[in-house]
């Protein structure tokens, strides 16, 4: 337990030196403001730019007060996800690349702890990010539309949160063989993939942890139903991932390109 409060503390200093603490929160916050004030404002927006005559602005309905935060969450889902992955991509394909790796290792300590307290300081950033543009969603949302169902928004929450953190772990076990660009790469394609398959073939995958996404949404508008197994099985695959990285790190501590 020493040695994984060691490593996080680093990895939460080597965040706050690079500034991550301060952009990834303020591109989630700018996000989730964003899709309230401008369903909100759209059709004076329309109107001022002249793409729309103002008869046809005024029959512009405003969706309802979860449609918007269900909205939200596929912001979050593109630029979001990128910047979470941007942000981890270099965690431990870093560290190979710079030979800190080696030098860590070459003291004969565990992988493990280090590579848990990788997951847990990305995750952190994750949560706090994530709870910050959604709060901000929801309270231009209230302000702007109407009520919000909170006990709908945080079981939304809670299962998108799953979703962004499977797909951050996986970039541990790609950044211990791979570059971090090549790591971001696979992580958003593996992510692409199983959202893809679980909306093609959603009575065929119904174990996929790709339809978290849809699920939070759904949660949110108040026709979500409870299915626990791509909870399971996104938590299974980030504890697997853990484990797999910590292994590769041990057997190839520097980067075959450094």
């Amino acid at each position: 337990m020493k040695s994984f409060w060691i490593y996080y503390q680093k990895e939460m200093t080597e965040a706050s030196r690079t500034y991550k603490w301060i952009w990834v929160p303020a591109i989630f916050l700018l996000l989730g403001i964003m899709q309230p004030v401008s369903t909100y404002y759209l059709p004076e927006i329309l109107s001022m730019a002249g793409e729309m005559p103002p008869e046809a602005a005024a029959l512009f309905t405003v969706p309802s007060a979860e449609s918007v935060m269900a909205s939200t969450l596929g912001q979050f889902n593109i630029i979001g996800l990128l910047v979470l992955v941007l942000a981890g991509m270099n965690t431990v394909a870093g560290e190979r690349s710079t030979g800190t790796a080696e030098l860590v290792l070459a003291r004969s300590v565990s992988t493990i702890p280090m590579m848990t307290a990788k997951w847990a300081a990305m995750i952190t950033l994750m949560v706090v990010s994530f709870a910050l543009g959604l709060g901000g969603a929801a309270y231009y949302t209230y302000q702007l539309i109407g009520p919000l169902n909170w006990t709908a928004v945080i079981g939304g929450a809670g299962l998108y949160a799953v979703w962004l953190a499977w797909i951050v772990t996986l970039l541990l076990p790609l950044g211990a063989i791979l570059r971090g660009p090549a790591a971001a790469f696979i992580s958003l394609a593996v992510a692409g993939a199983l959202s893809l398959l679980s909306s093609l073939l959603p009575s065929h995958v119904q174990w996929s942890p790709g339809r978290l996404g849809g699920m939070a949404a759904e949660q949110i508008l108040g026709s979500g139903s409870s299915a626990w197994s791509p909870i399971l099985v996104a938590i299974l695959i980030m504890a697997v991932s853990i484990i797999v990285a910590a292994r590769l790190l041990r057997r190839s501590p520097l980067s075959p390109q450094s």
